[in-house]
């Protein structure tokens, strides 16, 4: 039953890493058209509108949350992470992104061990540190190819650490669509006072990738925070190294994009020191 669940839950985090890819692709296609914030604001009210409809024939049970604050703050994590993310889209390429992303995990797996209890040893701290090695050969700090773009990157990889921790948590004793719920709701208050000082016309095509990157983005939020509700955090967060594979797809179908050789090394190196912890934790609980 236990393996079962597990099973179930990577399965989710792959699907949600393909979501989250595409709404990625519509992101970067609107950057140059629609403003950052005017995208922000269609992918919460989206979601919103969307998990409102759904929930509305038991919507008092769904909005009881044992977690008011964490859901506060999760809200607030998730919000960053998309902004610094869609913000960096202007000026950085799938694959860069996705490859800075990609230090999440190690910051999950100690974050794991600090506020949930998951065990943290000295292999783990050794992954760590090359994984910030592998993020300096991407980043390029002191060279041409560093921008402070990139630095949006890694707060947004910062940002969506503490949320997927907090997710975690909050998804113990909480229902699903209740986090989905607060998500959407802080985000779109938010949004919606800052929207109207950013707001350019948009024509038809515009309005079509702004919904679908918003069904896209529920989608995707939905099927992580069931995968999280399955199994541990540190288990599940070396899977999401799958994105750079998606990345890099979607970034020469969709855009010609095709980074330079570092971007492959760094990335290379953060994803070995993932899944070399992720070896080590299963053949430490087989044993």
């Amino acid at each position: 039953m236990i393996q079962s669940s597990v099973a179930r839950g990577i399965t989710l985090m792959l699907s949600a890493v393909l979501m989250f890819t595409l709404m990625d692709v519509m992101a970067k296609a609107l950057s140059t058209r629609v403003d950052t914030v005017q995208t922000l604001w269609a992918r919460y009210t989206v979601q919103m509108a969307i998990v409102t409809l759904i929930i509305l024939p038991r919507a008092r049970s769904v909005m009881a949350t044992k977690h008011p604050y964490l859901q506060l703050f999760r809200a607030i994590a998730l919000l960053s992470t998309t902004a610094f993310f869609f913000f960096g889209f202007k000026k950085m390429s799938l694959v860069e992104t996705t490859a800075i992303m990609q230090i999440s995990p190690i910051f999950i797996m100690v974050g794991a061990a600090v506020f949930l209890g998951e065990r943290f040893g000295k292999r783990r701290a050794l992954a760590a540190g090359v994984a910030l090695i592998g993020a300096m050969i991407v980043l390029r700090p002191g060279t041409d190819a560093f921008t402070p773009w990139a630095l949006l990157t890694v707060g947004g990889t910062i940002c969506y650490s503490a949320y997927t921790l907090a997710t975690r948590y909050a998804g113990r004793d909480e229902d699903v669509w209740t986090s989905l719920f607060y998500t959407a709701t802080v985000a779109t208050l938010v949004l919606s006072l800052m929207v109207p000082f950013f707001w350019q016309k948009l024509n038809i095509g515009d309005l079509a990738f702004m919904g679908l990157l918003g069904i896209l983005g529920t989608i995707g939020q939905l099927l992580l925070i069931r995968s999280l509700s399955l199994a541990p955090a540190s288990l599940l967060a070396p899977f999401s190294y799958v994105a750079l594979i998606f990345s890099t797809i979607w970034g020469v179908a969709f855009f010609a994009s095709y980074p330079d050789p570092p971007v492959y090394i760094g990335a290379l190196v953060i994803v070995g020191a993932g899944l070399y912890v992720w070896h080590r934790e299963t053949k430490t609980k087989q044993s």
